[in-house]
């Protein structure tokens, strides 16, 4: 409780500096590993079909299934953040991922396959909202927009090196070698994450779970911890989910994300060799291609929106109107095959797909307060990868029933850039408004007022205005609640 008189002091921020990259670094380097894992499967896919004999529907149930656990664990994995912590997350989810690389690697049959890619989706799903939050605990907020972006570019590093060495590697020394040996790399990234990874600096320690409960509405009687845990569940997602930069945030990721998801993931390589003619190893550089853009973009879409708040929506609704222009401008083109230079560009606008994918973190972070952070960005997260899911399951089928018609399977990305964008048009004006009036509430809270002392006052006077000269009070009447009132979750303002 604050002393009488005295203004609340507003809530520090991390400090940065060399021990937080540190501690960074050994965060993002397990989801370095998880990305290399969790893309495994894209430049496997042909090798995939051939071992466990699998059509192209079959073949899409691999990534889909790592999708489904990847997308259904990712509120549950945000209120073990929020409610664990940071290390014990990704420790578990290291362990995860692990054993799962390696049962695919170890596995006879299809159905056991299938068991050691949703392992692996179950760890994968643990990594990068645990990132995404020690960058909130170890760096100032307005570092925020370039950590998500730098995050982002390590995974897709993993994801190059998927493309670069897992794929000859694999036609060098065969299946089960290339994939346990690449199941070393959890081992190696587990030592440092035991030993030496801390969820946030001294003296930044979040309130306990409890306290935070406790202050937000009565919790149940000590003892019933079960209520109280269902209560805490029940009140992060509502709450969470009540914020519209929150909705706002879930849109953006899925209408950005899946193009380049899909592409690298699973069908990109099949729809380069079969329906454009190309070989193996051109297929695979057109595929480096979007990774190597999508890492040059995420640091230009980073710095962009660090310094300009207002470039996110033109940012993502220019990334995916470039990406349906350039994939109708493939499919459209007359003849078998689309030349080569529009491959080329279609992949490097692919590239942007990831870096606008996480500009809807950029909304949903400053939605919710710190305590709701995990809870919102696997709201958020959950986009992307359930418009993935929908895309990679709609194209295997529709390749099965047309004939590995790649043009019709395709065209699913429209449909689904479509009724992305439709949503965040309708949600970016609340979310926005609500947006700028909290930040607004929050510079007038955050500053107090300091009267400059008056002429001296003769002996024996009464002070004026019943102010000792010099003194300070706090903070005037809020005029941004009467000028711009806080919208409700609907969107609407105020009374």
């Amino acid at each position: 409780m604050t002393a009488p008189g005295s203004a609340p002091q507003p809530v520090k921020d991390p400090p940065g500096g060399g021990r937080a990259v540190a501690v960074w670094s050994i965060g993002v380097a397990v989801y370095f590993v998880a990305v290399i894992f969790r893309t495994s499967l894209g430049v496997a896919g042909l090798d995939a079909a051939d071992r466990f004999h699998v059509n192209a529907s079959a073949l899409a149930t691999f990534s889909l299934l790592q999708l489904l656990v990847y997308a259904g664990m990712q509120i549950p994995v945000g209120l073990m953040v929020d409610r664990l912590g940071t290390k014990k997350v990704l420790t578990l989810g290291a362990v995860l991922f692990t054993v799962g690389q390696l049962g695919f690697a170890l596995s006879p049959s299809y159905g056991m396959a299938l068991a050691a890619r949703a392992l692996l989706g179950c760890g994968d799903a643990m990594t990068f909202i645990s990132v995404l939050r020690l960058g909130t605990r170890w760096f100032p907020a307005r570092r925020g927009p370039l950590m998500a972006q730098l995050a982002g570019l390590v995974g897709m590093a993993g994801n190059l090196v998927s493309t670069l060495v897992l794929a000859p590697v694999l036609h060098g020394v065969g299946w089960t070698a290339a994939f346990a040996g690449s199941a070393v790399a959890g081992l190696v990234v587990l030592v440092p994450l035991v030993l030496f990874l801390r969820d946030h600096p001294e003296g930044h320690e979040p309130a306990p779970a409890g306290v935070r409960a406790a202050g937000a509405a009565a919790g149940p009687p000590a003892g019933a911890s079960g209520g109280a845990s269902g209560g805490f569940v029940r009140r992060q997602i509502r709450e969470s989910w009540s914020e519209p930069g929150t909705r706002l945030g879930l849109w953006v990721h899925f209408t950005t994300q899946f193009p380049a998801m899909v592409f690298l993931l699973l069908w990109g390589m099949p729809f380069l060799v079969e329906a454009q003619g190309l070989s193996r190893t051109t297929a695979g550089g057109l595929l480096t291609l979007v990774v190597a853009s999508n890492m040059a973009l995420g640091l230009v879409y980073g710095q962009i929106v660090g310094r300009r708040q207002s470039a996110r929506i033109p940012l993502a609704l220019g990334t995916v109107g470039l990406t349906a222009l350039l994939w109708a401008a493939v499919l459209a083109y007359p003849g078998d095959r689309a030349p080569m230079g529009l491959l080329i560009a279609l992949c490097l606008v692919l590239g942007g797909c990831g870096p606008a994918s996480m500009i809807g973190f950029d909304f949903a972070r400053p939605a919710n307060p710190a305590e709701r952070q995990g809870t919102a960005s696997g709201i958020t997260n959950m986009g992307g990868f359930i418009a993935s899911m929908t895309t990679l399951l709609t194209v295997g089928v529709l390749l099965d029933a047309t004939g590995d018609d790649y043009r019709i399977a395709f065209s699913t990305v429209f449909v689904l850039e479509a009724l992305g964008v439709s949503q965040i048009l309708r949600l970016r004006r609340p979310a926005l408004a609500r947006e700028a009036a909290r930040e607004a509430a929050r510079e007038v809270a955050t500053h107090r007022i300091t009267i400059p002392a008056p002429a001296p006052v003769p002996a024996g006077g009464a002070v004026r205005g019943g102010v000792e000269p010099g003194a300070e009070r706090g903070p005037e009447p809020d005029p941004v609640s009467r000028a711009c009132p806080l919208p409700d979750a609907a969107g609407r303002e105020g009374p």
